[in-house]
């Protein structure tokens, strides 16, 4: 996420060329007569003493998923917004109802249901010949998702932190969304919707690595791959608040305020992430959060025991630590996708995961895009499709810790890829249309098990110090996947399913050569990392 943290920690403060000093009494270090103290990593302090998933980490992880449900809100409230509205004759010649569209009819012998003010559509005439703009909004709002998650990635891997950088999309997220409500023309429509997705597709991303670093290793599973219960439960209630407000800008507006909610209610009672705090050097503040970590779950976090990074932890347990200090800041360590791409074992495992998230999204997009062919109740029919994926999801985290990630992520795929490739050889008419829309369903229902196990399983390959950036590459990825979807779709017939049955199966075929990451360490460094991989 171009330095290289060494595994002495002589190098890391001002003790370089120091003679071994005695602490001074300090939280978390025991100065007692011969003692020394311990250093443990994060996942050891978490299993030993602090709790793997106890009620901190409950009521942490429920309200930092919470911003799962904005993210669904500025990302599937296009399907609303920018929907196609139905229409009627009023009279005059020139106007056949029994059309299916109201291309070659005379200008006022038809009318909107619902007036102008209902979508986007309706407001500046995007049919026809326009109807490429409508597109056009939608690839450039995951654009934008796909610049952001490699910029905020990156922001909260350094700087700005994962609470920092979670609360800055959710500032411009309720921004970008007000504004776009105000609109005059397509042009500012179409820049407002660009930023939106630039502040969007850090959300997910902050929200998840947050949520689930303060987590121990067995329990980091299910409680990672839960966190897309809440982005589901976005899109249910957005079909909800999409029906209450029928009006295009009014949406946007309703749409927007519960990131307001959000920022207000919910963030001042989020912590920083204690392992961001231990990678930047800020040793007081981690051990402060492990403390909290540790009394409110009804544990006892001894004073003879401190934090430290995996490979410092690693040589004091190997007895190569020559030095004693109370030191409780030092020097903070950073990385970039450069460290990522430089290190042969992470650089192969971005390339898989890049690839897999761009076959996935391609799936996912392409299956979900191609319900409204189904030309049922919108808002009824979002709502079933964001149930119907938390069955994939509930599947998924059950079978998660008893069979690892590996064979699930392959699994999900080539399900999803039987059912696609089932899909393009039936009809669409009669029966044969049943058929293919429970092949789709069946399809998404793999995909969304995918989904749901990718984050987690790409956060375990990675170090924390890049772990947001290579999350960032990933869901960038994703993002071009679903820039890629509604193109594919517009092909029609079962050419579509053909391309996400393949997709399906090249996804699993690139997974079957990631390693498994069940009940591994969660690494802190790269340094540690690569001597875990090869110890």
């Amino acid at each position: 996420m171009a330095n290289s943290p060494g595994s002495n920690p002589i190098s890391h403060g001002s003790l370089l060329g120091a003679p071994l000093l005695v602490p001074s009494k300090e939280p978390g270090w025991d100065s007692g007569p011969g003692s020394e103290p311990q250093k443990v990593c994060i996942d050891d302090m978490l299993q030993n003493y602090c709790g793997e998933f106890g009620y901190w980490q409950l009521k942490h992880f429920v309200l930092t998923s919470l911003a799962w449900a904005l993210e669904a809100f500025h990302t599937m409230v296009m399907i609303f917004a920018d929907r196609d509205p139905g229409w009627r004759c009023v009279g005059g010649l020139g106007c056949d109802e029994k059309k299916s569209n109201v291309c070659g009819l005379e200008p006022g012998s038809w009318e909107w249901e619902g007036g102008p003010g209902s979508s986007t559509v309706a407001q500046w005439g995007l049919v026809c010949g326009q109807k490429y703009k409508v597109g056009l909004v939608q690839a450039l709002f995951f654009g934008g998702c796909m610049i952001g998650a490699g910029v905020f990635g990156h922001l909260s891997d350094s700087k700005l932190g994962r609470k920092g950088s979670l609360t800055a999309v959710c500032i411009l997220n309720a921004i970008f969304g007000c504004l776009t409500s105000l609109a005059p023309d397509y042009s500012t429509y179409l820049l407002l919707r660009f930023v939106t997705g630039f502040s969007t597709g850090g959300v997910g991303l902050c929200s998840f690595v947050l949520a689930t670093e303060p987590v121990g290793p067995t329990k980091r599973g299910v409680a990672g791959m839960s966190t897309f219960y809440f982005f589901s439960t976005g899109i249910a209630l957005l079909s909800g608040i999409a029906y209450i407000f029928p009006s295009w800008r009014a949406l946007y507006v309703a749409s927007s305020i519960p990131s307001i909610l959000f920022l207000v209610l919910v963030v001042p009672f989020i912590s920083e992430s204690p392992r961001w705090y231990l990678v930047r050097g800020k040793m007081n503040e981690a051990m402060k959060i492990m403390r909290t970590i540790a009394n409110a779950n009804g544990h006892h976090l001894p004073d003879g025991v401190s934090l430290a990074l995996d490979d410092e932890a690693n040589d004091a347990s190997n007895g190569n630590q020559i030095w004693k200090a109370a030191t409780v800041e030092k020097e903070a360590i950073s990385g970039s996708i450069v460290d990522v791409i430089r290190s042969p074992i992470t650089r192969i495992r971005l390339f898989l995961a890049v690839g897999i998230n761009f076959t996935c999204s391609v799936v996912y997009y392409g299956l979900s895009l191609n319900v409204v062919n189904l030309e049922t109740n919108l808002y009824l029919t979002v709502l079933l499709n964001a149930v119907a994926e938390m069955p994939a999801f509930t599947i998924t985290a059950v079978l998660l810790d008893k069979f690892g990630r590996k064979p699930l992520a392959i699994g999900t795929q080539w399900f999803s890829a039987i059912f696609c490739f089932m899909g393009s050889l039936t009809g669409n008419v009669g029966i044969s249309k049943v058929i293919r829309m429970c092949c789709g369903l069946l399809g998404i229902f793999g995909m969304a098990g995918t989904y749901n196990l990718l984050f987690i399983y790409t956060a375990e390959l990675f170090p924390t110090v890049v772990r947001n950036a290579a999350l960032g590459c990933a869901t960038q990825a994703a993002q071009m996947g679903a820039i890629l979807a509604p193109f594919v779709v517009i092909l029609g017939g079962g050419f579509p399913f053909l391309v996400f049955g393949v997709c399906g199966l090249i996804g699993g075929m690139l997974a079957s050569y990631l390693p498994e990451t069940l009940n591994k360490p969660l690494y802190d460094t790269m340094t540690g990392l690569e001597e875990g991989e090869l110890a």
